[in-house]
């Protein structure tokens, strides 16, 4: 790959804190909170030192916020891809994550069970590495932010290393992002 790439978490949201699952279409109205917002300034301002050239977001409200925020911290406009929307969970979305995490008893299992009207995590790890493939054919030697959410840039890191299942699943009780958090992308 001829990219750089920085992979960044939306800020802390209302349902982060109400303990919801909240995919597309967009049910509840799940706005940045002001710590949210105040995670995204922070991350804007230490991105700045790394010459972000693009930014692509989800364009779900809470990474649509954070992302407007970074990219006024580096003067740069963000492009939205429904590509980089969160895991849907269809049926429980708008409900209680608890609910789909009982539905599908281990997490093991959520690369091979679907919900009604939902995607697993073999679905989302393939649109991930899909949309990071496809951007990274039409730009050469660029610096690009990627802001989503915690599941998908998961699943994005584990398709990248080309890790197993459960090594993503290890990979994600003990590293995933926190909100508003950034890392580099290690191909």
């Amino acid at each position: 790959m001829e990219n750089k790439y920085y992979i960044m978490r939306h800020g802390e949201a209302l349902l982060n804190k109400k303990g919801l699952v909240s995919c597309w279409p967009e049910k509840i109205y799940c706005p940045l909170t002001p710590k949210g917002k105040k995670q995204a300034k922070i991350a804007g301002r230490k991105l700045k030192s790394k010459k972000i050239d693009l930014i692509f977001s989800s364009d779900l409200l809470r990474c649509k916020q954070t992302a407007e925020i970074v990219g006024q911290e580096l003067g740069i406009k963000p492009r939205y891809d429904k590509r980089l929307r969160e895991f849907n969970l269809g049926v429980f979305n708008g409900k209680l994550l608890k609910e789909a995490n009982q539905f599908f008893g281990t997490p093991i299992k959520k690369f091979t069970i679907r919900a009604k009207n939902a995607e697993n995590y073999t679905d989302l790890k393939k649109r991930m590495f899909d949309f990071l493939k496809s951007i990274d054919k039409k730009y050469s030697k660029k610096t690009i932010l990627i802001i989503s959410h915690e599941a998908p840039l998961t699943m994005l890191v584990g398709a990248v290393k080309g890790w197993s299942n459960q090594k993503i699943l290890d990979y994600r009780k003990r590293s995933k992002l926190k909100p508003g958090e950034f890392r580099k992308l290690i191909l």
